[in-house]
C-alpha cells in the first residue's frame, strides 16, 4: 500500500480520469514523483468498477482502492446489504475478510465485528478504509482467519466465511473441497467457536453437492441481482438435522422477487401439466438455479408445459417471480409454420429443446429484437412447439 497516493494532488487526478481510457494514461505517464503510473492507473481502473457496485466506496474521499481482482471478487454493496438482512447479533467474525465490504455492512447489525485477511496489503488497505468510512466497531487483523479461530479462546454469535476456488480447480466440478479454507474439513472448528455460520459460496456450486459436503445445514439462500445469480448463502446451525429451506431472492431496482420452498417437499409434490392456455411464465433465475420447479407448480396453481421444460401456463394472469407472457399463437416446429406468421425478428428462448438459439436463429433467419417473444420448447405431448408471445 503506497500512502502517496492518498496525496491531495494524486486523488484529484484519479478523479479528473476516470472516463478517461488507462491505456493511454499508461502511455502518456505521469509526473508524480515517488507513484508509477501504473499504480495510479490501477487505481482508476479499480475505482471505476466501484461505481456501480459500491457506490459508498466510490463516493467517500480517501480511499485507497485494490487491484482489479479483488474488487471483483468482493460482495456487492446489494447483496452485502441482503446478508445483514439475515443475521445479526453481538459479536461476528469474518474469517475471509477481503476488500471488507461485508464486514462494513455486518458493523450496523453486530456490536463487534472481527476481519480477517491473510494478504498483508488488503488488510492494511481495509483498515486504512474504514477509519475513512467512520467506522468504529471492527477490528482487523492480518492473520488466515481459521488459524485465528484455532488459537483463539472466544466465542462469537456468527461465523461468516467466503472460500475461494483454488487455481487448480478449473474445468472440475465445483466442490468445497477444493476452496480455500477448505470449509467441509474446519466444520468443527467453526462450531465450536460459534453455533451459528453463514458461507458465502459462488453460484457455479451445485446444491445437492454443497448439502453432501456440510453438515447442519438449516436454509440456502440463492441471490440473484436483474435475474443473474450472484451467490449462494448457507446458514448452518449447531446439531440443526431438519428439512432444509431454499430462499430465492431476484433483486431488481423496482422490487425483490421471493420465493421459498422445503427442500423435501420438492420431490414429494406432483405438479400439475398441461397444454400451452393464455398466459406463459418463466421462474427467475433464483428460481431455475434452485431447483423448485414443483413447488412452484403447487403453490401458484399453474400447470406445467412438460416435467422438463419448466415453463408453466394458466388462463388467469397471476404476480409471478419471474418473465409474465400472453401467449399469442402455438405453432408446431416447423420453418413452414413460422414463416406463415411473418415474424423476421424476435427474441428467443429455449427450453427443454434439442437446437440452440443460435441454430434457430440461422435455420429459421430470425433477427434478434423486436417486441415478439418466441419460446422454443416440449410441451405436455412430447411435441417440439414455438410459443409466440407477447410480454404482459
Amino acid at each position: 500500500m503506497n500512502k502517496l497516493i492518498l496525496n491531495h494532488n494524486i486523488q484529484e487526478f484519479i478523479n479528473k480520469n476516470l472516463k478517461v481510457d488507462v491505456s493511454s494514461i499508461l502511455l502518456k505517464g505521469t509526473s508524480f514523483p515517488n507513484v508509477d503510473t501504473k499504480e495510479i492507473a490501477e487505481q482508476i481502473e479499480a475505482k471505476k468498477r466501484c461505481e456501480k457496485k459500491l457506490p459508498i466506496w466510490f463516493k467517500t474521499n480517501g480511499i485507497y482502492f485494490p487491484n482489479k481482482l479483488n474488487i471483483e471478487q468482493t460482495s456487492s454493496q446489494v447483496t452485502a446489504l441482503y446478508k445483514v438482512g439475515l443475521i445479526s447479533g453481538d459479536s461476528i467474525v469474518d474469517l475471509t475478510g477481503g476488500f471488507g465490504v461485508d464486514c462494513y455492512f455486518f458493523s450496523n447489525a453486530f456490536k463487534n465485528v472481527e476481519h480477517c485477511e491473510i494478504n498483508l496489503s488488503l488488510s492494511a488497505i481495509v483498515t486504512h478504509n474504514y477509519k475513512q468510512l467512520g467506522v468504529t466497531n471492527i477490528k482487523t487483523y492480518c492473520i488466515d482467519g481459521i488459524e485465528f479461530l484455532k488459537n483463539s479462546t472466544k466465542t462469537y454469535d456468527w461465523i461468516y466465511i467466503d472460500p475461494s476456488r483454488r487455481h487448480d480447480s478449473k474445468g472440475k466440478v465445483f466442490f468445497l473441497n477444493d476452496c480455500l479454507p477448505n470449509v467441509p474439513e474446519h466444520l468443527d472448528i467453526l462450531f465450536k467457536r460459534s453455533k451459528n455460520v453463514l458461507i458465502k459460496t459462488s453460484p457455479l456450486l451445485d446444491l445437492s453437492v454443497g448439502i453432501d459436503e456440510l453438515k447442519h445445514v438449516k436454509t440456502i439462500h440463492v441471490v440473484a441481482i436483474n435475474n443473474e445469480v450472484k451467490e449462494l448463502l448457507w446458514i448452518l446451525e449447531q446439531n440443526f438435522i431438519g428439512d432444509i429451506t431454499i430462499k430465492t431472492v431476484n433483486i431488481k431496482p423496482e422490487k425483490e422477487e421471493h420465493f421459498n420452498f422445503k427442500l423435501n417437499s420438492e420431490s414429494t409434490i406432483s405438479p400439475l401439466f398441461h397444454s400451452p392456455l393464455t398466459y406463459l411464465y418463466e421462474p427467475n433465475s433464483a428460481i431455475l438455479k434452485a431447483g423448485g420447479f414443483n413447488a412452484v407448480s403447487h403453490k401458484f396453481k399453474i400447470f406445467k408445459l412438460h416435467k422438463h421444460s419448466h415453463l408453466y401456463t394458466s388462463n388467469e394472469l397471476i404476480n409471478f417471480p419471474g418473465r409474465s407472457f400472453k401467449i399469442d399463437a402455438v405453432l408446431s416446429y416447423s420453418k413452414k409454420a413460422l414463416k406463415k406468421t411473418g415474424i423476421c425478428k424476435a427474441n428467443i428462448t429455449t427450453r427443454n429443446f434439442p437446437e440452440t438459439v443460435q441454430q434457430i436463429r440461422k435455420k429459421l433467419n430470425i433477427k434478434d429484437g423486436g417486441s415478439v417473444y418466441l419460446f422454443f420448447t416440449t410441451d405436455i405431448n412430447k411435441n417440439k412447439v414455438i410459443l409466440v408471445t407477447s410480454k404482459v
